[in-house]
């Protein structure tokens, strides 16, 4: 019997740890320290964006979250830091994938955010994954196309990002939410 047999762990574990954790597969995974102000004030950038982008006169059914999580099953339960998420009523945690998924990485999370994120959110159908690296002033943005694949639509350092999610649109100005961090001469 090998340890990851014997360390399966599930959401009613889950409930009971303290401090911040992900469970994937049924292993748990720490996150990490608090992010960097510089992470944290991108993040804000972004979700501001994202909230005010969201018309919620013509779209009430969706909302946009900050590091919600969202219960993939009884064995994997991840924590974006942001979110798009529609017609989901749980109160207590996200039952539904969310249509877009913003992960502002940090040298401790990039792997996990650019290789079992990726895959696990290819897998659950999220529309649109991006991956914001704070450091470079920078964003990779992927689209899942019709075979249920990300393809990667580019990287956006200054450009609008314009996301069709079927049920609501949003935006994100990056020259704007980078603006704060750019060196002027």
């Amino acid at each position: 019997m090998s340890a990851a047999e014997i360390l399966h762990y599930t959401y009613e574990d889950y409930k009971r740890w303290e401090g911040d954790w992900e469970l994937i597969e049924g292993l748990p995974v720490a996150m990490s320290p608090a992010p960097s102000k510089r992470h944290q004030r991108v993040a804000r950038e972004l979700f501001l964006q994202l909230n005010q982008t969201l018309h919620t006169d013509t779209c009430d059914t969706c909302e946009i979250l900050y590091e919600i999580d969202w219960k993939i099953s009884d064995n994997t339960v991840v924590r974006p830091d942001i979110v798009l998420v529609c017609d989901d009523d749980s109160a207590t945690y996200l039952t539904k994938a969310p249509r877009l998924i913003v992960e502002i990485l940090s040298p401790q999370t990039a792997r996990k955010d650019e290789t079992i994120k990726f895959e696990l959110y290819e897998k659950e159908g999220v529309r649109y994954y991006i991956l914001v690296y704070p450091d470079d002033l920078k964003a990779k943005i992927y689209h899942i196309n019709d075979e249920g694949r990300y393809v990667k639509l580019g990287d956006f350092t200054h450009e609008r990002f314009q996301a069709d999610t079927d049920a609501c649109n949003v935006a994100i100005d990056f020259a704007k939410a980078f603006a704060p961090f750019c060196q002027t001469s």
